[in-house]
C-alpha cells in the first residue's frame, strides 16, 4: 500500500484541445489513456491531480470568431463548455480545467518570459514571413499547405512534412497556398522574437538520453533527428494582428500559441491552487512532485525540447516522464469524414455507450507509440464478449438469486480462484503503472474466464429449483459476486460506471485497489440493475451514418466510398445468396434431428500441421466438454477466442482425423478463408442452451 508520507505528489496532464472544433473520438485515444492512469494513482491512494486546459490563442480563432460574428472570448466560452460536456459524456474527470485565455496563465507567461530574458535566450531579428492578403493576416504554419522542400510529398503543412518528419518554415514550402482563402500568399517582413534553443543543447541532450523520461523510441527519434546538429532557434512571436498576449516589453507582438499553451499546464494548476489553498511552489517547483505529459506523437518535438528548455531556464519542476502515443485509425485507414469514421463524441454518446470505447481503448495501448486501429466488427464482438458475456453476466446471473439473503457469512471454498485472483493484482498494476493497458486488460479477461467457468460448472440456476440447497447456492453466489467485484476493482479505473454499480449493488463503493486482495462478508445484496447491454451492428451503423451527415455533399463525391469498406456486416448486397443459392425444402422432421447448442470457447490452439484448422475445446456447460477442429484458421487469432460464446452442432457424429477426434462443429457463416463469422448467441444464452 502506498505511503502518504513518503510518495510523491503526483501532477499529470493531458494535450490543451484546441477550442477551434469538438472533440472526436481520435482525440478521446488520450484523454481515456490520461483518466485511466489518473484513476489508478488515485485507487492506489496516491495524491494525483489531473490538469488541463483549452489552448485559445492564435489566428484560428481569430479567424472563425471574425466569420461566426462573435468575439474570440465568446467563441472559446462556447466551445470549452462543449468540450467539458463531451469529457463528461466519457467519464474523463480533470482536477480542473482551465483556459490559456486566464490571468492565470498570462501571469506565468510572464513569469517564464522574464527568466528567459535574464537568461540571454531572447534574440530579436526580421522575419520573412506568409501573409495572406485576401484574409488580411500573417499565417500560422497550420494555415499554409504545399510541397515538402526535403522530400517533395504534396499538401504538406507550414512546419513539418507527416511523410518525412522533416521540419522547415512556411516560406520553404514549394508552391505555397493560404487553407484560409485558398490564395497564393505573399512575403512580407516582419519583427520576430526567438529563443536561441541551441544554447541549452547541452542540457537537452542529456535530459533526453538518460533517465526514463522518454520512451526509448522517442528518444532515439530526437537523438537521431534534432540532437545531432545545432537546434534551430524557436520564433516564439507573432505580430499584429493576433488573438493572444501582447508580449509586455514588445508592443505589437504576440507570444505564439505554442508559447503560452504549455504554459497553460502551470496557469491551470496555478487556478487550482488558487481554489484548494495551496501553494504553486508545491507543485512546480518542488522535487516531492512528479510531472507526468501524456501527449500524441504528432507533437513531441514541442513537449521534449521546446518545453523541457522553457521549464529549466524557469526554474520549474521538470517532466519526470511525457507518455506519448500513436494515432487512432479505423478499420487500418486515417480518420475520415466522407466515411463517417471522423465521429465527434457528441455523435458516439448518442448512439452508445461510452464505456464500451473505454475499454476497447484500454485493450488496444500499450507503452509504445503505435497507431491503433479501431475495426469496428473486432469493436463490437469484443465488447460483447469480455465486457457483456464475461464481466456483467457475472453479476446478472448469480444476484438475483440471494438478494433476499445476502452473501455469505464466511467465505466458502472456491477452489483458490480467489486467492489467484488477488495475486494476480501486482501484475494488473504494474502493468497500469506502465501504461500497458492492453496487458492489464488480458490477464483480467482470463480471470474472467476463470470465473465464468466456475459459475457454470455451479449452475445456480439449478440449484435455485431445490429448496434443500438454499445454503449451497448462497455460497455460490457469494462465491461469483465477489470474483465480479474484484474483477470491478482491477477495471475501475478503466470502467468507473461498472465500478459505481458493483459497489451500489454489494454495498461496499469502490474506493481503494486493495478491496480486491478480501472478500466481501455478510453483506446485503440490492437488487440487480441494468449494466450494459450488448452492442448492435445497427447502433454502430446509425453512428457511422450520423457522421457522414453534416459533410458537404462535394467532399463525398470527391471520395466515393460505402459503409462496406468500414464494417462489411452491414450491407446486404445479396451476393452471398448468388454464391451460395439456397439448398433444396427440408421437413421440420428433418431440421430437429440437429441439436444446435450454445458453447464457451474454454481452449482455442494452432494445429500445427494443418493449414485451416484450429483445434477448440467447448463447454456445454457443467462438464461436458467437447474438442472441435474448425476451419477458421486464416480469419481467427486463438487467443481471442477463448472465453467467446459459440454456436456448436453438438450431436454430429464424432470423427477420427489425423490430428484427433473431432466431437462436433461450430456453426459459422461466409466464404470460407478469411471470409469466416462465427455465429454467437445474443445476450443471457448460456452454455447449453438449444437453439430452436
Amino acid at each position: 500500500m502506498p505511503d502518504s508520507k513518503t510518495d510523491p505528489k503526483i501532477l499529470v496532464t493531458a494535450a490543451l484541445p484546441y477550442a477551434n472544433g469538438p472533440i472526436h473520438i481520435g482525440h478521446l485515444v488520450e484523454y481515456v489513456q490520461t483518466d485511466i492512469w489518473v484513476r489508478f494513482q488515485k485507487l492506489m491512494g496516491r495524491r494525483a491531480i489531473f490538469i488541463c486546459a483549452d489552448d485559445t490563442h492564435g489566428t484560428a480563432i481569430m479567424i472563425r470568431a471574425k466569420n461566426e460574428g462573435i468575439s474570440e472570448a465568446e467563441l472559446i466560452a462556447a466551445m470549452q463548455q462543449n468540450h467539458l460536456r463531451d469529457f463528461r459524456g466519457f467519464d474523463i474527470e480533470f482536477d480542473y480545467y482551465g483556459s490559456t485565455n486566464s490571468s492565470e496563465n498570462y501571469e506565468l507567461c510572464c513569469q517564464v518570459w522574464a527568466a528567459l530574458r535574464q537568461s540571454g535566450l531572447i534574440v530579436q531579428r526580421e522575419v520573412s514571413q506568409l501573409f495572406d492578403p485576401v484574409a488580411g493576416t500573417f499565417l500560422a504554419d497550420r494555415f499554409v499547405k504545399g510541397t515538402c522542400p526535403n522530400c517533395n510529398a504534396l499538401d504538406q503543412y507550414g512546419d513539418n512534412c507527416d511523410k518525412c518528419n522533416a521540419t522547415y518554415s512556411p516560406t520553404d514550402l514549394i508552391n505555397p497556398r493560404s487553407t484560409l482563402s485558398d490564395g497564393i500568399p505573399e512575403v512580407r517582413s516582419a519583427m520576430h522574437l526567438f529563443v536561441e534553443l541551441e544554447k541549452m543543447h547541452e542540457f537537452l541532450n542529456e535530459w533526453t538520453q538518460t533517465g526514463d523520461h522518454l520512451q526509448t523510441e522517442v528518444a532515439n527519434y530526437l537523438k537521431g533527428h534534432f540532437l545531432q546538429k545545432p537546434l534551430r532557434d524557436w520564433d516564439v512571436s507573432r505580430p499584429s494582428p493576433y488573438f493572444g498576449f501582447e508580449i509586455p516589453d514588445s508592443p505589437g507582438n504576440y507570444w505564439y500559441v505554442w508559447f503560452d499553451a504549455p504554459i497553460g499546464y502551470i496557469g491551470s494548476t496555478h487556478a487550482w491552487c488558487k481554489q484548494h489553498g495551496e501553494e504553486l511552489s508545491d507543485w512546480w517547483k518542488s522535487e516531492s512532485t512528479e510531472v507526468h505529459h501524456f501527449i500524441g506523437k504528432d507533437i513531441t518535438y514541442f513537449h521534449t525540447l521546446f518545453w523541457p528548455g522553457m521549464l529549466k531556464a524557469a526554474g520549474f519542476t521538470l517532466p519526470k516522464q511525457v507518455h506519448i502515443h500513436g494515432f487512432l485509425t479505423v478499420g487500418g485507414e486515417k480518420m475520415s469524414k466522407s466515411k463517417g469514421t471522423l465521429v465527434k463524441a457528441e455523435t458516439y454518446l448518442d448512439h452508445l455507450d461510452p464505456s464500451f470505447l473505454r475499454y476497447f481503448y484500454a485493450s488496444k495501448l500499450s507503452a509504445s507509440i503505435d497507431d491503433i486501429d479501431l475495426d469496428i466488427n473486432e469493436f463490437v464482438a469484443k465488447v460483447n464478449s469480455d465486457l457483456v458475456g464475461k464481466l456483467v453476466n457475472l453479476a446478472s446471473r448469480t444476484a438475483r438469486f440471494i438478494e433476499d439473503v445476502g452473501l455469505a457469512p464466511v467465505y466458502p471454498h472456491d477452489g483458490g480462484l480467489f486467492k489467484a485472483a488477488a495475486a494476480a493484482g501486482q501484475s494488473i498494476a504494474d502493468a497500469y503503472q506502465a501504461n500497458d493497458y492492453a496487458r492489464a486488460m488480458r490477464i483480467i479477461m482470463g480471470l474472467a474466464d476463470d470465473a465464468n467457468g466456475f459459475v457454470e460448472n455451479a449452475a445456480p440456476w439449478t440449484l435455485k429449483k431445490d429448496p434443500s440447497q438454499a445454503s449451497k447456492l448462497q455460497d455460490v453466489c457469494t462465491i461469483c459476486l465477489n470474483l465480479f467485484r474484484q474483477l470491478s476493482v482491477y477495471l475501475a479505473p478503466v470502467l468507473p460506471r461498472i465500478a459505481k454499480q458493483c459497489g451500489e449493488l454489494l454495498n461496499d463503493p469502490i474506493v481503494h485497489w486493495d478491496q480486491s486482495q478480501s472478500p466481501l462478508l455478510n453483506n446485503s445484496v440490492n437488487k440487480f440493475q441494468h449494466m450494459l447491454q450488448r452492442v448492435k451492428i445497427e447502433d454502430v451503423q446509425k453512428m457511422i451514418e450520423s457522421g457522414q451527415e453534416n459533410t458537404p455533399a462535394e467532399e463525398i463525391a470527391a471520395t466515393p466510398v460505402s459503409l462496406s469498406d468500414v464494417a462489411p456486416t452491414l450491407i446486404d448486397s445479396g451476393d452471398a445468396l448468388i454464391a451460395e443459392p439456397l439448398a433444396e425444402t427440408c421437413s421440420i422432421e428433418d431440421f430437429i434431428k440437429i441439436d444446435l447448442r450454445v458453447a464457451r470457447v474454454l481452449a482455442a490452439e494452432h494445429v500445427p500441421e494443418a493449414k485451416k484448422l484450429l483445434k477448440l475445446t467447448l463447454s456445454l456447460g457443467g462438464e461436458d466438454k467437447r474438442t472441435v477442429f474448425a476451419g477458421i484458421k486464416a480469419a481467427y487469432e486463438p487467443e481471442k477466442l477463448v472465453g467467446r460464446l459459440v454456436l456448436m452442432v453438438a450431436n454430429l457424429a464424432p470423427r477420427q482425423m489425423k490430428f484427433g477426434l473431432s466431437e462436433g462443429m461450430v456453426a459459422a457463416a461466409g466464404a470460407g478463408g478469411v471470409e469466416v463469422y462465427l455465429l454467437s448467441p445474443d445476450s443471457g444464452a448460456v452454455p447449453g442452451h438449444r437453439v430452436h
